[in-house]
């Protein structure tokens, strides 16, 4: 791998072979770390929102499933 930065880029060359299934990862990766500089939310704040969301989750999940 070779890492290349120009006065308006950074540039990354990988071996032609590379799996297109990593490349996605990294691409979501360098993603979410963009979007994730702009947050102005505390993880507290977070981890409270993502454990409101998933609270009865299973209980509508199973019973949707019939089980």
């Amino acid at each position: 791998m070779i890492i290349e930065r120009t006065k308006d880029e950074v540039i990354f060359k990988l071996p032609a072979n590379t799996s297109v299934d990593d490349l996605q990862d990294m691409a979501d990766f360098l993603e979410f770390s963009e979007l994730s500089k702009k947050a102005k939310a505390k993880q507290e704040e977070v981890d409270d929102l993502v454990k409101s969301i998933k609270k009865g989750r299973w209980e509508k999940t199973k019973s949707k499933l019939n089980l």
